[in-house]
């Protein structure tokens, strides 16, 4: 029989050779680094724009990771509501306080995580105390059934993890937060505190959403909150959810290797997956930038709305990023114009100096790019 992780003498003294991390977090540290200095150059409806995204892929992400699909036009208008962009919205209850859940794990960081405090974020997931069609427990711990996380085709299924008895989950999730409230903020502390969360596994359903939840609230706390709404780790997570559940699989009992409590590759594939969403939204956050720069630039220019729609759309993207250069058709494209119209236009841009040509095209195959040079 297998010995899951909790159920070795030693646990939970995780351990994990740091010489190895080392590498890993300066670079972290450094991209949060550059993330907050963005953040100062940019304007509050840029920053309130992008908290917007985060929030959106945030709540669509952590959601998708455990196989559910929301509703996304529920999901910006309720996150538009919480961030006063709108006062009527289409959102939905259940949505509404999936986006609480978030905001309160980046916002009030300084709190204390306590089981009321969970117990609240867990009916926030299951309000109506339903998961799928399956009556659950909500806001409390797991009932006495054995929890199991299961995979593979009826008949023929694979247990891939065991959590704790439900005798002893009060005790457990004393020492959890007795750890978590006493322990320093830290970039392994997240680490730590996403993965014994899930080991625990307090709760009938909803582990994982807590567990990134939880995850927030550390790392919101180390950046003071200044940039932890500006990126997503369940949007890293969810685009290689085969990586996370590796990572699981290494790590709690399910894979046997030699020291069960050393977590090394666990917080090297955590580390990885942030330096990931980091670097995602820095490279957004340039082009947010580089938009603003360009029109700061611009400003005396009248141009018409199909100019504006264009300019943006490439700006949006990034110029780099802008398959195939511009060329009259896809700016006819674009802009849902007529050839005349299209000619006129970029004609005027060119005089502008807003694009250039690109060398070595001409006849039917030229194209142009947007000049950031300036800038």
């Amino acid at each position: 029989m297998k010995r899951w992780i909790w159920q070795h003498d030693n646990y939970p003294q995780f351990k994990y050779d740091s010489s190895k991390l080392e590498s890993l977090l300066e670079k972290v540290a450094q991209e949060q680094g550059y993330l907050i200095a963005m953040s100062k150059v940019m304007s509050d409806e840029n920053v309130v724009k992008t908290q917007y995204e985060a929030l959106f892929h945030e709540a669509i992400a952590t959601s998708a990771i455990e196989g559910e699909i929301l509703n996304r036009d529920s999901v910006k208008s309720s996150i538009q509501k919480k961030l006063g962009l709108i006062e009527d919205d289409r959102s939905d209850t259940e949505v509404d306080l999936l986006i609480e859940i978030l905001l309160d794990a980046n916002t009030n960081y300084n709190d204390d995580l306590t089981m009321e405090r969970l117990f609240g974020w867990h009916y926030g997931l299951f309000p109506k105390g339903y998961s799928n069609f399956y009556k659950i427990n909500v806001a409390t711990l797991r009932g006495e059934e054995t929890m199991q996380v299961v995979g593979g085709r009826p008949g023929n299924e694979t247990v891939y993890y065991e959590a704790p008895t439900r005798d002893i989950l009060e005790d457990e999730m004393a020492r959890f937060l007795q750890w978590f409230n006493e322990t320093p903020e830290s970039l392994l502390k997240a680490a730590i505190a996403h993965l014994w969360f899930v080991v625990i596994h307090p709760f009938e359903d909803g582990n994982g959403r807590i567990a990134r939840a939880v995850t927030d609230l550390v790392l919101s706390k180390i950046e003071n909150a200044k940039i932890s709404r500006l990126y997503s780790m369940s949007n890293a997570i969810n685009l290689n959810k085969k990586n996370y559940y590796k990572a699981l699989e290494k790590t709690t009992g399910y894979i046997e290797k030699d020291d069960t409590m050393d977590i090394i590759y666990w917080c090297e594939w955590f580390l990885t997956t942030l330096h990931e969403a980091l670097v995602d939204t820095k490279k957004r956050l340039d082009f947010v930038i580089e938009k603003t720069k360009f029109w700061d630039i611009h400003k005396e220019n009248n141009f018409n709305a199909r100019q504006v729609k264009v300019l943006n759309k490439i700006l949006d993207i990034g110029v780099d990023n802008f398959k195939g250069d511009l060329s009259k058709k896809n700016y006819m494209k674009i802009a849902d114009t007529t050839p005349a119209s299209a000619s006129r236009d970029i004609a005027e841009l060119l005089k502008l100096g807003c694009i250039v040509q690109v060398e070595g095209t001409g006849g039917r195959n030229v194209r142009y790019k947007v000049v950031l040079d300036e800038m």
